[in-house]
């Protein structure tokens, strides 16, 4: 479930008035600071809990039933998270405009139409036999513990709440089952109207070029349907929890993950790595915690909105996940009847929508009343008065709010235990990683994958009888058990094999972070060098771009491969280290080769494809065309490189100065840590971090993916990673940033960024000893 970039993109929102404008907001933040040390009374406990954070801000929770712990878990991530939380499960609720006021009126709609509204029998059963009661203790702890702040004595409000003016509603259970959060990461809706508009644009030839499908298929509209008009802005509202959606730029939102066997490591036990890669922020979208009790002793990272822990370890297995892009939405083109727009034309004639009557809460503004109307097919997300866009899609499926199948996985104890969790998860689709103490590696890739007969990659007419015929067992979905190769990694790639019966998915990573991964592991094996932990963290923060040693292949076969200019690109090792002035060459000389393609490709809209694969850039420049680059192909496209790397330069030098010596990738390429309410008077010193050099881009296995466009500025990558070792867990290391608390006053607000801008880890301790040793405060939560 993502939902931090909810945080970033509604901080000029949260400017409102009557926060304080002189006063002292450390003095205030401190005030409310949130008790960690000594007891704090909890009503609805059953029996006391200890809570030990220790030397990094991680809260290891030891209780003595189930219900304690969980509810102790909603309680403590309430401590550090509870704005964060706030604003997560409005997004979900659909009722931000009661906080932000009339702008976030119309996101409030989509999210209301995309809530679930299945039976709720099936919603808890799908995630495990008890998630009702684990949801239910979860939430009763966030509210015990928002009930003890305003309490006599009690510190008040965090700061967060005080400078935006408003105070937290009470959590359901309901509310940890979020769909807003789920539709950004079920693909493909967006994608389909993106799809439309570039048929519409280039023709099915030009559409080929641009886009990088895996398997290639052509892109064909359904006879009869015109899909001009179709573009990704009628959507712009569905925001999703957690990012603004802007098109066309590349989404570089990923992971990496990989698990080694024994055979191949120093330990002789297997290892398991991972870093999934999302908006980093301020606070960071991941909360690490350790959660003991009987039954129970998994520690790792969540999301502070959810109960367990999403990727980690418990006593016996480890797993981590990036994202299996399945294609789990569909958008269908109603035709509306002319004469009552409400009804819609299906294969058996007309039907008439159903209607939701709503009211909206507005800040400062009178309600609004809306109508949410759906078809057979799904909530009506756009329409013009003669065709309506409906999407289907596995959110309207019980089962589908994102990471609560994690509920199974962490009291999992061997691979067919796993598997059996596995099973549950349909959302988001992972690619997951197993290895457990016995000495097994594995991998599963899941998700709720439904069966169409078509391609799926464009809307379809709502009236075609074109519908999902059930969905893909998981058995038949791809994965692997103890691979002669002694390791699996995925990073986004396409997972699937050759001639796979479904069409589940054609748009996926373009494979260079996967491809440098099994580079590095499989040397590593072949040169007999026994893997450590210290090797996976290396290999983490891998900055080698593979794009970029194509490109210099690519220009040592041209004419330029002289040129004294190009000389400090060429004699390069590769690596976008944040002080080297080749790499920041590279960057900005690649960004001008793909406007200048787009220029060349379609002159009438090309700012519209300036944001064309690396793939698809690299093969046109290898293999260049006439229809592209003149009579002479290759003279044309020296030419063009030529033409694209002093513009890269003059860019430069406006930039950065006359003197490429003095350049650097990390002068263009920072990252701010922004908070949703710097904007008020006197906050920004008090909470935003940064500017940050930062290495790396979006396709180097340390992902630190820019904004796109003129913005250089870092907006996605590993925020969280973690270092498993199934040989000693306490030799296992992890990464969050900037820290696991939200409380500007806390030590554990921003205490990890430095570690984690150096590539650095702490200590994941887990056994009972070492969590004593690393101990710095100690909390006792008593009914």
């Amino acid at each position: 479930m993502k939902f931090l970039t909810w945080i970033i993109f509604l901080w000029p929102y949260c400017a409102l008035a009557g926060g304080p404008a002189t006063a002292d907001l450390h003095a205030q933040a401190q005030a409310a600071q949130a008790q960690v040390s000594g007891a704090l009374r909890l009503s609805g406990l059953q029996q006391p809990v200890q809570v030990l954070r220790d030397t990094w801000g991680v809260a290891h929770i030891y209780a003595n039933n189930q219900h304690d712990l969980f509810f102790a878990q909603g309680a403590v991530a309430a401590q550090d998270r509870l704005f964060q939380m706030e604003l997560w499960k409005r997004s979900g609720q659909g009722r931000l405009a009661e906080v932000l006021g009339p702008s976030a009126v119309a996101r409030d709609i989509q999210a209301r139409k995309l809530r679930y509204h299945g039976a709720m029998q099936a919603e808890y059963a799908s995630y495990a036999p008890d998630a009702r009661a684990i949801l239910t203790a979860f939430t009763d702890g966030i509210n015990a513990y928002i009930r003890t702040l305003e309490t006599p004595g009690g510190p008040g409000l965090p700061i967060e709440f005080q400078l935006a003016g408003f105070k937290p509603s009470p959590w359901q259970p309901t509310d940890c089952l979020n769909r807003m959060a789920a539709f950004s990461m079920t693909g493909n809706a967006l994608s389909e109207l993106s799809n439309a508009q570039t048929l519409t644009d280039l023709g099915a030839e030009g559409a080929a070029r641009v886009l990088d499908l895996d398997p290639v298929v052509p892109l064909r509209a359904s006879a009869g349907l015109d899909l001009r008009g179709l573009a990704p802005v009628l959507l712009r509202n569905l925001i999703g929890s957690d990012q603004h959606i802007e098109f066309p730029a590349r989404s570089h939102e990923g992971s990496n993950n990989w698990t080694i066997a024994g055979r191949l490591t120093a330990s002789g036990k297997p290892l398991l790595a991972n870093d999934p890669h999302r908006v980093v922020a301020l606070p960071s979208l991941r909360y690490l915690v350790h959660l003991v009790a009987p039954g129970w002793n998994v520690i790792g990272a969540g999301e502070p909105g959810l109960p367990g822990v999403a990727l980690g370890h418990n006593a016996h297995i480890a797993w981590g996940f990036t994202i299996f892009g399945l294609d789990q939405q569909d958008l269908y083109v109603e035709q509306l009847d002319p004469t009552n727009p409400r009804r819609y034309k299906t294969a058996h004639g007309w039907r008439t929508m159903s209607v939701a009557h709503e009211s909206i809460a507005v800040r400062d503004g009178n309600p609004v009343d809306v109508q949410l109307f759906s078809t057979q097919h799904g909530p009506v997300l756009w329409e013009d008065g003669s065709r309506a866009l409906a999407l289907r899609w596995v959110g309207a499926e019980p089962g589908t709010a994102g990471y609560l199948a994690s509920l199974q996985i962490d009291r999992a104890q061997n691979w067919h235990e796993f598997e059996a969790a596995v099973a549950r998860w349909k959302v988001p689709s992972e690619n997951i990683v197993y290895a457990d103490r016995d000495g097994n590696i594995g991998e599963h890739s899941v998700g709720l994958a439904p069966r169409r007969s078509w391609t799926g990659l464009l809307p379809i007419p709502g009236a075609s009888g074109q519908e999902w015929t059930g969905f893909v067992p998981v058995q038949q979905l791809p994965h692997q058990y103890n691979p002669a190769a002694g390791f699996i990694a995925t990073a986004n790639h396409k997972m699937i094999p050759a001639n796979y019966p479904y069409p589940v998915g054609f748009e996926w990573d373009p494979g260079y972070r996967a491809q440098r991964i099994h580079t590095v592991l499989g040397d590593a094996a072949a040169q007999h060098h026994p893997l450590r932990v210290s090797d996976l963290q290396a290999l983490q923060n891998d900055v080698v771009s593979l794009p970029a040693v194509e490109l210099q292949h690519i220009v040592r076969t041209t004419t330029l491969a002289t040129d004294p200019g190009l000389q400090l690109f060429l004699a390069w090792n590769g690596r976008v280290d944040a002080e080297s002035p080749a790499a920041a060459v590279f960057e900005v000389w690649e960004r001008e080769i793909r406007r200048g393609l787009a220029a060349l490709l379609y002159p009438a809209v090309p700012n519209r494809y300036a944001e064309l694969s690396p793939r698809v850039v690299l093969r046109l420049l290898n293999q260049p065309e006439g229809a592209i680059f003149g009579a002479d192909p290759s003279a044309g496209r020296d030419h063009f490189l030529s033409r694209t790397f002093t513009a890269a330069n003059a860019y430069l030098t406006e930039r950065l100065g006359a003197d490429p010596a003095r350049w650097s990738w990390g002068q263009l390429h920072v990252i701010h840590f922004r908070h949703p309410l710097d904007a008020q008077v006197n906050a920004a010193t008090l909470l935003d971090l940064g500017p940050l050099a930062r290495p790396g881009d979006g396709y180097t296995v340390n992902a630190t993916a820019p904004a796109g466009g003129d913005r250089w500025e870092q907006q996605a990558g590993a925020s969280y990673r973690e270092i498993l070792d199934t040989s000693d867990w306490d030799h296992s290391v992890a990464i969050n940033t900037p820290g696991q608390s939200a409380q500007p006053s806390s030590p554990h607000y921003a205490d990890l960024l430095p570690l984690w801008n150096t590539g650095g880890y702490f200590p994941l301790v887990y056994s009972q000893k070492a969590v004593e040793q690393a101990t710095v405060n100690r909390l006792l939560l008593t009914p």
